[in-house]
């Protein structure tokens, strides 16, 4: 299962973050997520505890960062981190990372990375960081139809392609 997909220049800006499932906190329990990535709060939850998972989540973010930009070329694009794996991709200035269960299958995440790459590539034309920062909705709204729950939902390139030019439409 994936726990979070994190898009990120090679400055520490993160310009997508996706997280299926929160961070762990020292508190007791935490928020949970609904399939759009916002915050739910539980009854009795506070916004403190929201607070401190936006800590949590930044603070993640960064040592992610950390740890990609400056692991070596010669080393595989696989890392044991906490209780799951990070498996990232270099494309231009960006870095691609998705963190997911221990046991799950690196190659096929790592795969799953370049899917969308092509699929934004697609959808834009020869994608840059720009198009990712100026339409940040309408890569929400791949990854969306790409990643639902955390897990993959489509791997048609077509069909996701379809799909989003259909809900386009709608707008």
């Amino acid at each position: 299962m994936i726990r979070f997909f994190l898009l990120q220049n090679r400055q520490g800006k993160t310009r997508l973050s996706k997280w299926y499932v929160p961070p762990p906190t020292g508190a007791s329990g935490g928020a949970s997520l609904n399939t759009s990535g916002s915050q739910i709060l539980p009854a009795g939850y506070s916004a403190t505890n929201a607070n401190q998972t936006e800590a949590e989540k930044a603070r993640i973010e960064a040592e992610v960062h950390r740890l990609v930009t400056s692991r070596d070329k010669k080393y595989t694009n696989f890392i044991e981190y906490n209780n799951y794996k990070l498996i990232y991709r270099r494309y231009a200035g960006l870095f691609f990372t998705i963190a997911v269960d221990v046991q799950d299958n690196e190659l096929s995440y790592l795969e799953s990375i370049h899917l969308f790459v092509e699929l934004l590539d697609s959808y834009f034309a020869n994608v840059c960081e720009l198009d990712i920062v100026f339409n940040f909705n309408k890569v929400y709204m791949i990854l969306d139809e790409y990643m639902l729950a955390g897990e993959i939902e489509e791997t048609s390139k077509r069909e996701i392609l379809d799909r989003v030019k259909f809900l386009e439409k709608l707008e």
